[in-house]
């Protein structure tokens, strides 16, 4: 059995290799880009949209190259130093982001439950037909990291057919000329969008956990980079493509990837088969959805020392659910709050406080030897 393939048989729960990592970046984080994103984008910036996109892609990039700087400094996780490291004080850390991803859940999981009804009842839905998506993320909670490494391989498939069937049809309806002049737009409404659309792509703090678990090896810093240069490149064609067909009716255009492809000429003939495609890629925005809940469950149960994650994953998706069923009719409010005026918690927690990972012991395996 090769080295490479032996990488990614780690038997502990959370164990995850460099190629999971880079296809969950190039796979799986793009999918809540292709929602709401380029409606909100096209809201505020117009034709210039690709601008602050690609400006959140630079600063994500920036992240996560100084997370993969430190994680290979040591043959130890990132996770394993941070417990040396702090020591008990290390609870904080793992309490901070549980909380955080609890935080970032909520505007994905809105966004996805009002896709779901818009997209796939034709007739108004109870207010419980989303639980069986909690039972579905319940158990990816109760699972450990692994299965989301696993999603991620299976992210390939139902991620690149689909984007790539979708984007093809798109094509030939698109007109590219919507996006000029380039800078047309003053530079204030650009960094607003910026601003307005934060939740959406601050996406390199879902790297974290299992980043935080990885025992780095030769080559895995190109192949995570290159999964989320591929990731970024896909997005920002999809939202030129998205803007080159609605143009100036972008803005009242939501849930992108179910439209983007719906005036392809073959579909009066055939039928909406792109439809087949647009079910595919909600299968990768369910598993998107449920990435900061399974987070949070093992954030919980590292710093609390919690053998198994049942019963945490149990209380956090029953809150999530009764949070949602309570949000979902404060829908505006919510969304004006968390994009609005809290981006600066994004900012914060998922751009800054990541970087203090560069300060931890380098050799911490030599140091560990010779305290021995």
């Amino acid at each position: 059995m090769s080295t490479k393939t032996k990488s990614c048989l780690n038997t502990q729960p959370n164990a995850v290799c460099g190629r999971q990592i880079a296809l969950a970046a190039a796979f799986l984080l793009p999918a809540a880009k292709l929602l709401e994103a380029p409606s909100i984008l096209a809201t505020y910036a117009a034709g210039d949209l690709l601008l602050p996109a690609f400006l959140h892609f630079a600063v994500q990039f920036a992240v996560l190259c100084a997370l993969l700087f430190a994680a290979s400094k040591s043959e130890k996780t990132l996770f394993e130093r941070l417990n040396q490291r702090l020591g008990k004080g290390a609870i904080l850390f793992y309490g901070l982001y549980a909380l955080y991803f609890l935080f970032a859940a909520v505007l994905p999981l809105l966004d996805v439950e009002k896709f779901t009804y818009a997209a796939f009842f034709d007739t108004s839905p109870t207010v419980f037909a989303f639980v069986s998506f909690f039972i579905f993320s319940g158990f990816l909670c109760a699972k450990g990291l692994k299965t989301l490494g696993r999603a991620a391989d299976l992210c390939l498939f139902l991620f690149l057919i689909p984007f790539l069937a979708l984007i093809g049809m798109s094509l030939f309806t698109a007109d590219f000329s919507h996006l000029l002049p380039l800078f047309g737009n003053k530079f204030g409404d650009t960094m607003y969008a910026f601003k307005r659309t934060t939740p959406h792509f601050s996406d390199t703090v879902l790297l974290l956990p299992l980043i935080g678990n990885l025992r780095y090896k030769k080559g895995d810093g190109v192949k995570i980079l290159g999964g989320y240069a591929v990731g970024a490149t896909g997005t920002l064609l999809f939202i030129a493509t998205f803007f080159g067909i609605y143009s100036s009716i972008a803005p009242r255009e939501h849930y992108a990837f179910s439209k983007i492809a719906q005036y392809f000429p073959a579909l009066d003939v055939i039928g909406r088969f792109d439809l087949l495609f647009v079910y595919m890629l909600t299968i990768v925005l369910l598993f998107f959805s449920a990435m900061p809940l399974q987070y949070a469950t093992q954030l919980i149960c590292e710093g609390f020392q919690v053998k198994s994650g049942v019963f945490v994953s149990i209380i956090l998706n029953v809150g999530a659910l009764l949070f949602l069923l309570f949000a979902n009719r404060r829908y505006n409010a919510v969304y004006e709050l968390i994009s609005g005026k809290l981006p600066f918690l994004f900012w914060l927690i998922a751009d800054m406080v990541p970087l203090f990972f560069l300060f931890l012991p380098k050799n911490a395996k030599k140091e560990e030897k010779i305290n021995a």
